[in-house]
């Protein structure tokens, strides 16, 4: 470096320090107890309601109070004894298993089970499939006029 000048020494101190800790590192235990050890500022708040769940339970009591009162039943509806009849004999007639049939609607043989046995929710694309795979209408004016 010949040339730039006389070379002098700089003795003053540096002074090297961590990042100031974040705002989720303040919180952590062990931050706190160096904090008080070091004898700095340790701010505590009470935070309102804090730990509790309280907004969704006291709600609730209302809720409870409604569906004591109510006197109506509720049901699903299911599959009428005519339905179910009528799905059985175009099965038969068509010399599909329920599990053949299940299959060709793309569905589990469980569900054609529960249609037959009248415990299924009647479900329209379910009953779309049906149809269309034993040939026989099981909707709208037809099944009523079978009754």
């Amino acid at each position: 470096m010949a040339g730039v000048g006389p070379l002098t020494q700089d003795w003053e101190p540096v002074v090297v320090r961590k990042k100031a800790p974040t705002s989720g590192a303040k919180k952590d235990e062990k931050a706190v107890n160096a904090a008080r050890r070091a004898g700095g500022p340790i701010e505590t708040v009470k935070k309102y309601n804090a730990g509790a769940n309280k907004a969704a339970s006291s709600a609730t009591g209302m809720n409870t109070k409604k569906l004591d009162e109510e006197t109506e039943v509720l049901a699903h509806d299911r599959v009428p004894s005519e339905l179910k009849k009528l799905i059985m004999q175009a099965r038969l007639d068509k010399k599909f298993t329920q599990a053949q049939l299940a299959q060709l609607i793309n569905e589990k043989p469980q569900i054609v089970q529960e249609y037959e046995s009248g415990k299924a929710i009647p479900n329209q694309l379910i009953l779309s499939k049906l149809e269309r795979v034993l040939g026989v209408k099981l909707r709208g004016e037809a099944l009523k006029a079978k009754k």
